[in-house]
């Protein structure tokens, strides 16, 4: 006998959370495994998530945490290495001469393309394999969003 009681919510609780963080972990692992296998090896998997993230949208190094585009604490260095590799374009604001706003180049559109890719077909693989159906996707997608607004509203509300 294992001593946890897979009942107990606390259990449950704790387990999730630490799942969570390994997931994380994981999937950059699997994102530099692919950029490895395509010959990819000036982006790290940060990068290239970083590059996936930022998708369509022009906005600045500070929007890209608010966002939660980015969590860890070298953004500015990840950004002036994309900038330099050619993946990303910085301009400054025309409003706040401080601000510089930072949009993909085509190379990083590229990138951001590969990554979603990977991410469709990990998902066909998933639902083909009967690992996930769209309803547990959803219920899933819910359950996370509604820890993330609880815990958002602790940091901002201190409730």
């Amino acid at each position: 006998m294992s001593g946890y009681d897979f009942n107990d919510p606390s259990f449950l609780f704790l387990d999730i959370l630490s799942l969570v963080e390994r997931l994380h972990r994981r999937l950059l692992d699997v994102i530099k495994n692919h950029l490895e296998a395509i010959g990819k090896n000036d982006l790290n998997p940060v990068q290239a998530l970083l590059i996936y993230n930022i998708g369509e949208n022009e906005m600045t190094a500070g929007e890209l945490k608010t966002r939660g585009y980015y969590q860890g604490s070298n953004v500015s260095y990840n950004l002036k290495k994309l900038v330099e590799m050619g993946y990303l374009r910085h301009e400054r604001s025309d409003y706040d001469r401080r601000a510089v706003r930072i949009s993909l180049t085509d190379q990083g559109y590229d990138i951001r393309k590969m990554v979603d890719e990977l991410y469709q077909k990990h998902l066909e693989e998933l639902m083909h394999d009967d690992l996930i159906n769209h309803e547990e996707l959803k219920s899933l997608r819910k359950n996370l969003r509604n820890l993330e607004r609880f815990w958002s509203d602790k940091i901002h509300f201190g409730l």
